[in-house]
């Protein structure tokens, strides 16, 4: 009898992640990663994009040589970036079309900060603040459910994400360019190898919907600018450490000692970030427990997809962040279709 395998998705501002995992097995299991990022259109997140990226990678990893039958998985998770306010055509579209496509008996649908969260404390009470291309911070409650902060997106808010950074960053070097005060000639140099002259820069950005990819590719230039003493880029992480912490502490229960987790590769800029995140957060909540993060956000698809495989799943549900929808009479659609 062939093990009961589960799959994880993680569609992120700067691209797509997939993963299968065997029930049961301790062993990591086969993953690959698509660059392309997610792309919006009139009706947020687009579902055909999303396939077109998916399911060929699902595909991939699934594959065996040896067997007649096409790849089969038990339960999909997928986490999506801007998931609760962009996500209608994902929940229209993908739980029947990945169900129908890997006769799968469940899909799961979830904001990337449920799966940050289900990475890092699992099913315990407290909030992971997760940052990325954007920010958004995600609480539980025992008895309140999920509590959100931020996370409404580059143009509005987001504050000290990837994209914010990279934004900041980018006026701060036009700044320098234009002769005013209070730019970097140092986040110039860095611009103008990263995009190229400034005049062409509103062309490259404003128009394209990968815009907040290309903003945060900026972050990491800021961050060196920082390390090499740039004092216009150290005030920008001093700013997005504190805008984080800001975020974690709205988002967490109201209990002043719940734990509260780092989930994102924005984490990874390492003090200039980091000490002021760690420093608002002990002055807004000076019990506070920081944990480090056990995973990235695919694995926390994983694990959802597990949980619900296995009967384990105690999450609550919620329209706008975790979908669960069952395909229990999978096998007969696929006999009648």
């Amino acid at each position: 009898m062939s093990a009961v395998r589960v799959a994880g998705v993680d569609v992120g501002g700067t691209g797509v992640r997939v993963g299968v995992q065997e029930l049961g097995s301790n062993a990591l299991g086969p993953r690959t990663d698509r660059p392309v990022p997610a792309t919006v259109g009139e009706t947020g997140l687009d579902a055909a994009a999303v396939l077109a990226l998916a399911v060929p990678a699902l595909e991939a990893l699934l594959a065996d040589p040896a067997a007649d039958m096409p790849p089969t998985v038990d339960t999909i998770a997928v986490g999506a970036t801007g998931f609760a306010l962009l996500g209608g055509d994902l929940r229209k579209r993908l739980p029947q079309a990945l169900a129908d496509r890997f006769r799968a008996r469940r899909v799961i649908l979830a904001s990337d900060a449920v799966t940050a969260y289900a990475a890092t404390l699992g099913t315990m009470p407290g909030a992971v603040i997760a940052a990325g291309t954007g920010a958004v911070g995600l609480g539980l409650a025992p008895l309140e459910g999920w509590r959100r902060a931020d996370g409404w997106g580059h143009l509005l808010g987001d504050e000290g994400g990837g994209a914010w950074i990279g934004c900041e960053g980018v006026k701060a070097a036009l700044r320098a360019y234009d002769g005013r005060p209070d730019g970097s000639p140092q986040l110039l140099d860095a611009l103008l190898g990263r995009f190229g002259p400034p005049q062409r820069l509103s062309g490259l950005i404003q128009p394209s919907p990968q815009r907040a990819g290309l903003l945060a590719a900026f972050a990491p230039d800021v961050a060196a600018c920082a390390h090499d003493g740039d004092a216009r880029a150290h005030a920008i992480l001093n700013r997005a450490g504190r805008a984080l912490a800001e975020t974690a502490h709205a988002a967490a229960p109201d209990d002043g000692s719940a734990s509260i987790a780092c989930a994102g590769k924005l984490f990874r800029i390492g003090d200039a970030l980091l000490g002021p995140f760690e420093a608002r957060l002990r002055e807004l909540r000076p019990r506070i427990r920081i944990v480090a993060s056990n995973g990235e956000p695919l694995d926390g698809a994983l694990r959802l997809a597990a949980a619900a495989a296995t009967g384990a799943w105690t999450l609550p549900a919620d329209d706008a962040l975790l979908v669960l929808t069952h395909f229990d009479n999978v096998d007969e659609q696929k006999g009648r279709s």
